[in-house]
C-alpha cells in the first residue's frame, strides 16, 4: 500500500526499524504488525456500550447542511430499527367509539381500532364541549405507570405528592395521568390517550415479551417497532377526527411515553410541538424492551432522536433521575442544532431536581403553558391546572358485554405471522421487479445495508493508516503492513500487502477467518498461489478483521460480545453485532487498497469462514472491485439459533438473506462456490439481479481452494 499512504499522515511504527526477514520466519511472525503478544490498540476491545452508561456522547453536525444529511441518515436508522422500512401497510382506520362520560365542560369517551389487522389499540378520547370550530389535537402515550392509562397513586403516595409542592389537589395527586387530559381538554383540545402495549386494555400482548427471539430479531420485529407503529395510526386516528385541526397537533409523554413522543416526532411529519417529558437525556436511554431495537442507537443518542425535531417546538421535563442534567448535557446539544435555523428560542428544558421520576403537576403546567403558546390556544398565562373529578377504570375501560374484544384479535404468534408475510410481500415484489428496479432495489435495501454495515470510504481523507517501512521478502517480492482504519472510528486493522517485482495493475485483496497470515507458507514465505498470484503482477494483500489474526492472544480471540440474556437489542441496539465489524473492515480494507494509484483493478477473495463476510463488503463497495470469488459455505442467516452466534445479523432474514443483500453487488463479476445448500429464498435476489448478466454470476457446488483462486483470476 505504499503509494495509497502518500498525502497521508504516517507513523511508522518503530518496533520494525532494522528488521530483515529471513526464510525461517513463521507465516505468523513475518505477517505480524505488532509485537508477539500485543494486540491492536482497537477502540472496539472496549467495554461495549449498554443503555445504562452514565453518559452516551454524540455531537451533531457543524453547518445546516451537514446536519440536515446526518439527521436523515438518524431518521433512516430509527426506521431500519423499528421495522418500519419500508413502512407496513396502513390499513384504513374503523375506530368504534363509544360510552360517552360527561364531565360538564368536557366528554370522556372509550375507543378501540385496529393498528394491524387483528390488533388493537385502545384508549380515551376526551374533547372539550364548549369549544367550536376546528380544534388543536393532543396524542398522549402514557408511559411506564403501574397499570397505564388506569393509575392510581393510591393515597399514602398521593399525600407525599401534595407534602412535597409537586401536586395541589388530591386528585391530580393521585390520578397524575387523568390530570393532563382533563386540563388539555379544559384548554380547548381533543386528546387521544392511548395505551402502551400490554397495559390497561392492551392485553393480547405481554408489554415486555414476544419479540425477544433470534427469529424476530433475523426479521427486526420488536415492541418498539410496534408500539411506534401504534402511535403512527393513533396520529391517523385523532388526525380523522373531522372537528381537530391537523396544523396543530402536539404530543406529550412522560418515561416510556416520552420515549414514545420524541420517537414519533422523529419519524412522522404531523406533529406541530412535543413535550417528551423525563426521557430525552445523555444518561440512560430507555430501560424497556419497548424502547429498545437493534441498531437503534448505535453512534446516537436520545438527544440526536429528539433534534429530528428541529425546528417545531420542543420543551423537555428533568427531574432526580437520569435527565438531571438535562440543561448542561443535551439542550446545548439541541439548542446548537436549532440555532442552525435561527431558532433557537423554540427549543426549551428545565430540570426540577426536588422531585424524582414523575410527570407532576409542576412539569405539567409547564407542558400547558409551552403548548398554550406553540399550539395557539389563546389563553391567558399563566395557564393553572385546576381540580376535577377523576374516574374509575371500571367507567373508562375500553371493552364490555356490549362491546367486547373483537373476535379476530391476534396473539403474538399471529402478530408476527402477519408482519412477516406482508414485510416477505414487500420484498418479493421488490426482487420480482429485478434486475429493471436496481435503483428501487437499492433505495429500499441499499439503506439497510448502511446501517447494519456503515457506508464505504470514498475518500483517502477518511483513512488513517499506520505504515512500517517497506521490506524486502525476497529479490523480486516486497512486504507493506501496518495499521488501517478510519479516521475518528479508533479501529486498527492490521494489514499486509504483497507488492510484486513488475505490477502489472491489479491488486487481490484476500480475506479468510484465519487472518492475513494465511497467505503465509511455515517457511515465512508467500504460499505458491500468492506466489502464483505476483509472478503474474499482482498485488496480494490481506489484513486481520476484527476478532482474528492480531486479535488473538493466546490463542484466544480478545474481541468478545457478551449478548445480554433478556434482550439481544439491548446490546445490538448500542453496538455494531460481529458480523457487521467483519464487513466494515473488509469494506476499510478495499478502500485503501482501491486507492493504490498502482492498481486500478482490484479483486476480492473471501475464504475459510470469511466468505459471507466479503460477499457482503463487495455488495457495499460499489466500484470499487471487478471481480469477487467467494466461498460461502453454505451459509444463510435463517439457520442462526442464537444471538450469541458471530453471524447473528438483526434484518438479514427481513432483507433476503445472503442473496437478499449480496444482490447490491449486482451486475459486478461473482462467482459464489459452497452455495449448492442454500434455500432458494436466499438464492432468488440475486438471480433475478444477474437476469441478462448471467455471465456475470457464477455458481459453484464444491469448496473454494487456493488453486482454484489462482486459475480463476489468471485465466
Amino acid at each position: 500500500m505504499r503509494k495509497l499512504i502518500v498525502g497521508i499522515s504516517i507513523s511508522v511504527l518503530s518496533l520494525f526499524a532494522g528488521r530483515s526477514l529471513s526464510a525461517g520466519d513463521t507465516a505468523t511472525s513475518v505477517s505480524r504488525v505488532l509485537e508477539q503478544g500485543q494486540v491492536p490498540d482497537d477502540a472496539r476491545l472496549g467495554k461495549l456500550r449498554n443503555l445504562r452508561d452514565k453518559y452516551h456522547p454524540w455531537k451533531p453536525a457543524a453547518t445546516k447542511t451537514a446536519w440536515e444529511q446526518q439527521a436523515g441518515s438518524i431518521r433512516e436508522r430509527l426506521l431500519i430499527s423499528n421495522g418500519l422500512w419500508p413502512m407496513p401497510p396502513k390499513h384504513p382506520i374503523r375506530p368504534t367509539i363509544h360510552g360517552k362520560i360527561d364531565r360538564g365542560d368536557y366528554t370522556i369517551e372509550k375507543v378501540f381500532f385496529a393498528s394491524h389487522p387483528g390488533h388493537y389499540v385502545t384508549g380515551n378520547l376526551y374533547r372539550p364541549k364548549s369549544a367550536d370550530g376546528k380544534l388543536p389535537g393532543v396524542l398522549c402515550p402514557h408511559g411506564h405507570w403501574s397499570n397505564g392509562r388506569f393509575y392510581d397513586a393510591g393515597e399514602e403516595k398521593a399525600q407525599g405528592q401534595l407534602d412535597k409542592g409537586a401536586e395541589k389537589t388530591h386528585a391530580g395527586a393521585r390520578y397524575p395521568v387523568q390530570a393532563r387530559m382533563v386540563q388539555l381538554a379544559r384548554m380547548g383540545c381533543v386528546v387521544f390517550h392511548y395505551d402502551m402495549v400490554g397495559n390497561a386494555d392492551s392485553k393480547q400482548i405481554g408489554h415486555a415479551s414476544g419479540f425477544t427471539d433470534v427469529e424476530a430479531g433475523l426479521r427486526l420485529q420488536n415492541a418498539m417497532g410496534l408500539q411506534t407503529f401504534n402511535s403512527i395510526r393513533a396520529l391517523d386516528f385523532l388526525t380523522s377526527l373531522p372537528n381537530v385541526d391537523t396544523n396543530r397537533i402536539g404530543v406529550t409523554g412522560a418515561s416510556g411515553g416520552g420515549t414514545q413522543t420524541f420517537m414519533l416526532c422523529a419519524l412522522d411529519p404531523r406533529p406541530a410541538a412535543a413535550f417528551p417529558a423525563v426521557m430525552v437525556s445523555t444518561a440512560m436511554q430507555g430501560g424497556c424492551v419497548c424502547e429498545n431495537a437493534d441498531y437503534l442507537r448505535i453512534g446516537i443518542n436520545n438527544i440526536a432522536i429528539a433534534a429530528l425535531f428541529a425546528p417545531k417546538p420542543m420543551a423537555l421535563s428533568g427531574a432526580n433521575d437520569w435527565t438531571i442534567d438535562i440543561e448542561t448535557k443535551g439542550l446545548p446539544e439541541l439548542r446548537h442544532v436549532y440555532g442552525l435555523y435561527g431558532r433557537r428560542d423554540l427549543i426549551h428544558a428545565k430540570a426540577y431536581p426536588q422531585f424524582n421520576h414523575n410527570y407532576n403537576r409542576v412539569a405539567r403546567e409547564m407542558m400547558y403553558n409551552w403548548f398554550n403558546e406553540h399550539l395557539a390556544l389563546g389563553l391567558d398565562s399563566p395557564v393553572v391546572e385546576r381540580d376535577f373529578e377523576p374516574t374509575t377504570p371500571s367507567e373508562t375501560s375500553v371493552f364490555n358485554d356490549q362491546h367486547p374484544l373483537p373476535g379476530d384479535a391476534q396473539s403474538v404468534g399471529d402478530l408476527r405471522a402477519y408482519l412477516a408475510s406482508t414485510s416477505d410481500a414487500e420484498y418479493d415484489s421488490l426482487v420480482s421487479s429485478l434486475p429493471n428496479g436496481m435503483k428501487e432495489y437499492r433505495e429500499v435495501v441499499g439503506r439497510v445495508s448502511r446501517v447494519m454495515f456503515g457506508s464505504p470510504v470514498t475518500d483517502g481523507s477518511e483513512l488513517q493508516i499506520v505504515g512500517s517501512p517497506v521490506e524486502s521478502l525476497s529479490d523480486n517480492v516486497k512486504l507493506h503492513k501496518g495499521l488501517i482504519g478510519r479516521s475518528g472510528a479508533g479501529d486498527q486493522i492490521p494489514y499486509v500487502a504483497l507488492e510484486p517485482e513488475e505490477p502489472a495493475g491489479t491488486a487481490v485483496l484476500w480475506i479468510d477467518g484465519k487472518g492475513k497470515s494465511h497467505l503465509f507458507g511455515d517457511d515465512g514465505l508467500p504460499k505458491p498461489a500468492v506466489t502464483k498470484l505476483l509472478e503474474a503482477g499482482m498485488w496480494v494483500a490481506s489484513a486481520d478483521v476484527l476478532g482474528t489474526g492480531e486479535y488473538v492472544k493466546d490463542q484466544q480471540s480478545v474481541t468478545k460480545q457478551e449478548v445480554d440474556s433478556k434482550y439481544h437489542g439491548y446490546t445490538f441496539g448500542y453496538n455494531r453485532p460481529m458480523l457487521s465489524h467483519h464487513v466494515g473492515d473488509v469494506l476499510t480494507a478495499i478502500a485503501g487498497l482501491s486507492m493504490n494509484e498502482s492498481t486500478p483493478t482490484l479483486h476480492l477473495v473471501g475464504t475459510g469462514g470469511a466468505g459471507v463476510w466479503t460477499l457482503l463488503a463487495r455488495a457495499s463497495a460499489g466500484n470499487m472491485v471487478e471481480r469477487t470469488l467467494v466461498d460461502v459455505g453454505g451459509f444463510h442467516f435463517a439457520g442462526i439459533e442464537s444471538p450469541d452466534d458471530p453471524m447473528f445479523l438483526p434484518g438479514a432474514v427481513k432483507y433476503g438473506d445472503v442473496g437478499g443483500l449480496a444482490a447490491l453487488a449486482a451486475p459486478a463479476g461473482l462467482s459464489i462456490w459452497k452455495a449448492d445448500s442454500l434455500p432458494s429464498r436466499a438464492t432468488l435476489p440475486l438471480v433475478k439481479a444477474y437476469e441478462g448478466r448471467e455471465n456475470r454470476l457464477e455458481w459453484h457446488s464444491g469448496s473454494l481452494d487456493a488453486e482454484t483462486v489462482v486459475n480463476t483470476l489468471i485465466r
